[in-house]
């Protein structure tokens, strides 16, 4: 629908994100069951690579949405701090990032695409931009 406006990730970047295509846990393998079926008209990726050797569970760029699916090591050690470093760095980049727990992909799957998907609306522009060249003004064409 739009350019895709998330950074590109490097070389390293994507041979990750290749590795983890492979190796992905339950709660993404079911999320991207979902995900993959364009649910509302949305094209959502996964383990998009982006940036400084990062790659997001999954990522919407009409709606520039990175949906992160943490698992229990998210909240041991230094992971919190990172995870909130990386979610900066993405807004800072005008990507939000949307967190959910694994435990609740796994408990609750339709409310979880529910909530992603009314996310992903409520951050759709409201007009598709007009493309380079576009059409010329009305007045231009001869009519009032």
């Amino acid at each position: 629908m739009f350019r895709d406006k998330a950074p590109k990730g490097g070389a390293s970047a994507v041979q990750q994100a290749r590795r983890l295509r492979r190796e992905m846990s339950l709660p993404e393998v079911l999320l991207w069951q979902e995900l993959r079926k364009r649910p509302d008209g949305l094209k959502f990726r996964r383990q998009r690579p982006t940036g400084r050797k990062l790659s997001l569970d999954f990522f919407c760029s009409d709606a520039r949405l990175a949906i992160e699916v943490d698992g229990e090591a998210h909240g041991r050690g230094d992971r919190p701090e990172r995870d909130a470093n990386r979610d900066a760095w993405l807004d800072g980049v005008g990507v939000a990032t949307l967190r959910i727990p694994a435990v609740e992909v796994l408990g609750n799957l339709s409310g979880v695409v529910e909530h992603i998907l009314a996310t992903a609306r409520a951050r759709l522009p409201l007009h598709h931009p007009a493309a380079p060249g576009g059409p010329p003004p009305r007045d231009e064409l001869g009519e009032e």
